[in-house]
């Protein structure tokens, strides 16, 4: 029970001093409880080498500021009563606590007096903090509570490369330096250890360590001058950053400036295949299985995502309940990031699609995949509600420093001016925007991490934009969305091909925290297919919409089309409402079917054959977006009648019945045989998602000339490709 307790809460431990040292007891604080973020949670406080609680009675904002500051936060967003956070245990240590909120600490606060209460810990009292932190304000804990090491804190730590690799880019190796009352200071590695050099290379976004030529550090370290920190680590390896690790004892301060046997500490980390300057033996043999079991989706950034495991061939999610930052780290380590800075909970990142793979995941931190842990096959009581999701540390790459938007009303928008070099200087130029799109626009977002694009604009006339910039430095950019950054993408290189020019028509972004997702319901469509000859006399609105093959401009009005007809039902399981790129001014009106399309392409139906040639294709135009059905305690938004607001709600979706027009595949020419039924939604990305790998579905497809079979459906890449070798666990 004390094992599980202990994976169920995660601290966040802030050193105090109180007012006096004489009068006022020295005490500590944490965050705890189940289903948090890293900045909220149970307030809980260690005073006399125990851990207890705080009452709920007259607490109040201004104690609440005065918690978070002593966490390390900015303050306080709002504090909650009544076990929010879950009940904690032992002793509740504060009660009636009254902060004016100029306190350092709580200690300082008028109460009851420590350990005086009449509470029970349904009362125990919960704090969200401001998500940011003071700067500088980093701790190394002490659990032992010892009074000479409770002030002892840390502001900064870095990875300092050595001369020759001061150009190399991520920095993977060099001096662990630690900033102490302003000044960088040397950790002596007499009592360091690999779990030290595995939790530092963690938090700097790299998934493991290695060993390095300690001969060049001896030499360099022989002829400087060291400057030691006063103290040892001692690391679980299991630790998110350093500042987590407990303090080892004081090191005793040597004339010549040495630790005794010792040198000063460096690490030599390796590097995520994605951030390798060259394949890395050392990481692909440690990590990288034959056929990937680990995958996010969903995220904005790199690095983060809903956590997706593959079994017996097919995709499913992650149920969150247990989930916490040592099995989050093991998901970032095997994707070849760092260790984790969140897990995240209640689908944070978008619901996923399929079955629920594990739950109650526990893991030692030691595991090479997420895989490996122990975890509960049954995740009954488990809805995609409860999707679990990362984001981990990764390295500093310095994209952000190479790309800028200029000339936008916000951050978030503008002309997209990019760093390159040009007659042996670096100077800022702007992007052809001929053939540029959402795809495009996303790696651009990403790259400068603020998240998704919601839109991409091949004019900018409207933004003025640095005019020393205006030159075109890039052209030809083709995406396939997985980049991180836009120079990865395929482009002209330095011929530039641009009929158009910069200026005005240079390629432009706007982005945005979340995104929607849409995903097609496939066991409707599975359900609900049939065939249905229909005359050519009741087909003419469809025929003028080019929903038909094109032989039907040639029937009569007598004649038959034979029509595979089904109904869809399209999810928003995103994080924003799914909307037209266009406004009501630029929807068109359809005289026929008397109705507006805002989208002139919304999916695509096709029938492949085998080998992925197209024998029969239709499209349906989005005639209207609107939720038919929501999640209970989801109210509906968007509603086509009398010209309405079109879209689908987070959590909504919108069916298309079968007997609607257009909602077929005409297969008149179409011979017997087998073939696949192919769904694709947004085909054009004319709108922004957050996942588009699971915009297409497919069905195995039979036809005998009079019936039709459709059988396997599946979306996206819920099933990995016949063929492969299936993963499993």
């Amino acid at each position: 029970m004390a094992f599980s307790s202990a994976l169920c809460i995660f601290s966040l431990l802030a050193l105090v001093q109180a007012q006096s040292e004489s009068q006022q007891p020295k005490i500590q604080l944490r965050l705890a409880g189940d289903k948090r973020k890293h900045y909220e949670g149970r307030l809980e406080v260690f005073y006399n080498n125990e851990w207890g609680t705080i009452c709920d009675d007259d607490f109040s904002i201004e104690a609440a500021h005065v918690a978070c500051r002593e966490l390390g936060y900015l303050g306080a967003v709002a504090w909650s009563p009544s076990a929010k956070f879950g009940q904690g245990e032992g002793r509740i240590w504060l009660d009636n606590v009254h902060c004016t909120g100029g306190e350092k600490s709580l200690a300082e606060c008028p109460s009851n007096g420590f350990g005086v209460s009449d509470c029970r810990h349904s009362e125990d009292v919960g704090v969200i903090c401001n998500q940011k932190r003071i700067p500088g304000h980093r701790f190394i804990n002490t659990m032992n509570n010892n009074v000479e090491t409770l002030e002892e804190r840390v502001e900064e730590i870095r990875i300092r490369p050595i001369s020759s690799h001061l150009k190399r880019i991520p920095v993977t190796e060099g001096y662990v330096e630690i900033k102490d009352r302003g000044k960088w200071r040397q950790i002596c590695d007499e009592q360091w250890t690999p779990l030290n050099s595995r939790v530092t290379c963690g938090m700097y976004g790299f998934p493991g360590e290695k060993k390095y030529n300690n001969k060049v550090y001896k030499s360099l370290s022989m002829r400087k001058k060291k400057n030691y920190w006063g103290f040892s680590v001692n690391c679980t390896g299991n630790e998110a950053h350093l500042s987590s690790c407990r303090l080892g004892k004081a090191l005793e301060p040597k004339r010549n400036g040495t630790c005794g046997r010792g040198l000063p500490v460096v690490v030599s980390c390796v590097p995520g295949r994605a951030f390798a300057s060259s394949s890395s033996t050392g990481f692909r043999k440690a990590y990288r299985p034959e056929q990937p079991l680990v995958r996010l989706r969903g995220g904005a950034n790199i690095g983060e995502g809903r956590v997706e495991v593959l079994k017996n061939g097919v995709w499913g999610t992650v149920c969150d309940d247990n989930w916490n930052l040592r099995a989050a780290t093991i998901v970032c380590r095997e994707l070849g990031f760092g260790s984790a800075k969140e897990a995240l909970t209640g689908a944070k990142l978008g619901q996923g699609m399929g079955p629920v793979h594990m739950n109650e995941v526990e893991c030692s931190g030691f595991e090479k995949s997420l895989t490996d842990c122990y975890f509960n096959n049954d995740a009954l009581g488990c809805s995609h509600e409860e999707d679990a999701a990362v984001r981990c540390n990764i390295p500093a790459m310095g994209f952000q420093k190479r790309i800028r938007l200029s000339g936008g009303r916000n951050p978030y928008e503008g002309r997209v001016e990019v760093l390159t070099e040009k007659n042996g200087s670096l100077v800022w130029g702007t992007v052809c925007s001929e053939n540029w799109g959402m795809i495009e626009a996303m790696v651009v977002c990403r790259q400068l991490g603020l998240g998704f694009a919601s839109n991409a604009f091949q004019e900018t006339w409207y933004w003025a934009g640095d005019a020393s910039a205006d030159n075109v430095v890039m052209s030809g950019v083709r995406c396939s969305g997985t980049e991180m950054s836009l120079p990865q993408c395929l482009h002209h290189g330095k011929h530039i091909n641009c009929p158009r020019g910069g200026g005005r028509f240079a390629a432009g972004v706007s982005c945005s925290d979340t995104a929607p997702d849409l995903v097609l319901n496939a066991q409707l469509v599975e359900q609900t297919t049939y065939l249905e000859d229909r005359p050519m006399y009741a087909l003419q609105c469809a025929l003028e919409e080019n929903c038909l093959s094109s032989t039907a401009k040639k029937n009569d009005h007598s004649s038959y089309r034979r029509l595979l007809r089904f109904s869809s039902q399209i999810h928003n399981v995103g994080q924003s409402d799914f909307r037209p790129k266009m406004g009501h001014h630029a929807w068109t009106w359809h005289e026929c079917h008397r109705h507006y399309h805002s989208i002139e392409v919304f999916t695509h139906y096709d029938l492949l054959s085998l080998n992925g040639t197209k024998e029969a294709e239709g499209h349906k135009a989005s005639f209207c977006l609107e939720d038919t059905q929501c999640d209970e305690g989801i109210q509906k938004r968007y509603l086509c009648a009398n010209f309405g607001e079109q879209g689908i709600t987070v959590g909504c979706w919108d069916t298309y019945r079968h007997d609607i027009d257009c909602q077929w595949i005409d297969i008149t020419d179409v011979k017997p045989g087998d073939y696949i039924f192919q769904v694709v939604i947004n085909p054009n990305y004319d709108v922004a998602e957050s996942d588009y790998t699971n915009n297409f579905m497919k069905c195995k497809c039979r036809y005998d000339g009079y019936r039709i079979w459709t059988y396997h459906c599946h979306t996206g890449e819920l099933r990995i490709i016949e063929g492969l070798p299936a993963g499993t666990f």
